[in-house]
């Protein structure tokens, strides 16, 4: 039942992927990017904590930690470029 629901899961995060990333190159403003580009880094965390789970294995967890970080940082960043055209004040 569980290798079903991970299948599932899988092929629904990779859909997901795929069309974030049609987004990310086709999005009309630079803030639809850069959500496209948040939203690509939660989807890539999905996919190793689902890949951590077939696997039975812990390392892709703290893989995604650290994605999730790295990501919070970046979109900040990135957001912060938009609204002042300059990160460090």
């Amino acid at each position: 039942m569980l290798s079903i629901a991970l299948s599932i899961a899988f092929a629904l995060v990779t859909a997901a992927i795929g069309l974030t990333f049609w987004r990310l190159l086709t999005g009309p403003d630079k803030p639809d990017r850069i959500l496209a580009l948040d939203t690509l880094y939660v989807n890539a965390i999905a996919l190793l904590v689902l890949l951590g789970m077939h696997l039975d294995s812990a390392l892709y967890f703290e893989a995604a930690i650290l994605i999730a970080m790295m990501g919070f940082v970046g979109t900040v960043a990135l957001c912060k470029y938009l609204l002042r055209g300059d990160i460090i004040e």
